[in-house]
């Protein structure tokens, strides 16, 4: 009868369990946002949402903030991962996305503002 080492036996690594975090989003605010500035504190970022009717330039008149989002850095850094991974995902399937609005618009394509009266 052969006795087993308890330190030569190998011990199966324990797999990590995954719960399904539930969510409710039965009170969430829709909005759309074609700007966003941050900024924060020590503790904490800010991060303003909201509407620039004038996306070419630097606009005349001010941005209306219509969400404001305040997150610990913790979070700030699991979303920044969230985001980068979905941009990836985005860019892989339909190419990489140009963030300077000059480089996007083609020559030719943009008509003059006509002044209000």
């Amino acid at each position: 009868m052969s006795e087993s080492n308890p330190e030569t036996t190998p011990v199966p690594p324990e797999q990590p369990v995954q719960r399904q975090v539930t969510v409710d989003a039965t009170k969430a605010h829709a909005a759309y946002s074609n700007f966003c500035r941050v900024t924060g504190t020590p503790e904490e970022l800010i991060v303003d949402f909201g509407l620039n009717a004038q996306p070419m330039g630097v606009p005349t008149d001010p941005i209306e903030v219509s969400q404001r989002i305040v997150i610990n850095y913790y979070t700030a850094k699991r979303l920044l991962a969230a985001l980068q991974m979905s941009l990836q995902r985005h860019e892989a399937a339909f190419g990489v996305l140009e963030t300077d609005v000059q480089k996007r618009v083609k020559p030719g394509m943009v008509r003059q503002a006509v002044p209000r009266s």
